[in-house]
């Protein structure tokens, strides 16, 4: 099959080569898909477990991409719950080889069936940014109906699928983000928005929840934010400055088949809309996630046609 590899960390994006690798083998519990379209989250070449399985050992040439929606091809030993031909889309393992290739063997238990009327593209890029969104604000920062929450970087993939969340679950939502995004980010739902390049950050209040994907200084300030009681929650790395009387929550997202059921549901329902920006082949992937390449929405690689 073709894949997408990486062999040295040190060249980063312009590493990614196209070539020829076996065929995937189905473990037990596992299912082999046919990648329709793919999604790579920026930052994943710098993860420890792009370059070693769980036991620390080089498994270089390593296929990236942790986002897949695709069709079920074969089914390894005891694997139940999804049966070939059925299409699906998920999560695959941190520490294998990834769906930025034409075939990737995934454990059934991180995915979900993908409604028909819901494309590959529009459900590649859902699963990392969608089930982030959610873990954030309800399974970490516990947010409820009638609570406020401010939301950073809330036109990109995650902060997109979080505005739109927390406003559907009933709460004032605060986004930041650059002056360009405002329109963005108000028409998504939030109620206000915050330039973090003009505007001055604690002019955001006081909040129930702050959900931060930017980490740095922006994080450390937001703790001010948090309101008694409330919760500092970030995806970007461990805070150092807490909540004077709240709690502070770093956290890495898990897979969750009902939860990405649930997500497709909305999407096909109208309640939630996902960000696709460029969709693009297999073949010029290293472009398309170029760092320098900046798009509005997320960049989704089309493997196979349908």
């Amino acid at each position: 099959m073709r894949a997408i590899t990486v062999r040295d960390r040190e060249a980063g994006i312009n590493g990614l080569s196209l070539e020829d690798l076996p065929h995937p083998h189905a473990s037990e519990n596992d299912v082999i898909v046919r990648v329709h379209a793919a999604g790579f989250t920026r930052g994943e070449l710098d993860w420890p477990a792009t370059w070693t399985d769980r036991a620390g050992r080089d498994r270089t040439p390593s296929v990236p991409g942790h986002e897949v929606s695709g069709v079920v091809t074969e089914l390894g030993y005891g694997t139940t719950g999804l049966t070939v031909g059925q299409r699906v889309f998920g999560l695959t393992d941190w520490t294998r080889d990834g769906s930025l290739a034409e075939y990737v063997a995934v454990e059934a238990r991180n995915l979900a069936p993908l409604p028909a009327d819901v494309d590959h593209p529009t459900a590649a890029a859902l699963p990392i940014s969608g089930l982030t969104a959610w873990q954030g604000l309800f399974d970490h920062g516990r947010l409820v109906t009638g609570q406020s929450v401010l939301i950073h970087g809330a036109a990109g993939g995650v902060g997109s699928i979080a505005v739109q969340l927390a406003r559907e679950a009933g709460a004032r939502v605060v986004g930041t983000g650059r002056s360009a995004d405002r329109e963005t980010v108000l028409g998504l739902g939030a109620h206000a928005f915050l330039d973090l390049e003009g505007d001055r950050l604690e002019d955001a209040g006081q909040v129930d929840v702050v959900f931060d994907v930017i980490g740095g200084d922006v994080l450390a300030r937001s703790a001010a934010l948090v309101r008694a009681g409330g919760t500092l929650v970030t995806i970007a790395h461990p805070p150092t400055v807490r909540p004077d009387d709240g709690r502070a929550v770093f956290f890495v997202v898990e897979p969750d088949r009902v939860r990405l059921a649930d997500l497709a549901r909305r999407v096909r329902e109208g309640r939630l809309e996902v960000r696709v920006g460029s969709v693009r082949p297999l073949a010029e992937a290293a472009d398309a996630l170029a760092p320098g390449r900046r798009v509005s929405g997320r960049a989704i690689i089309r493997v196979a046609a349908g």
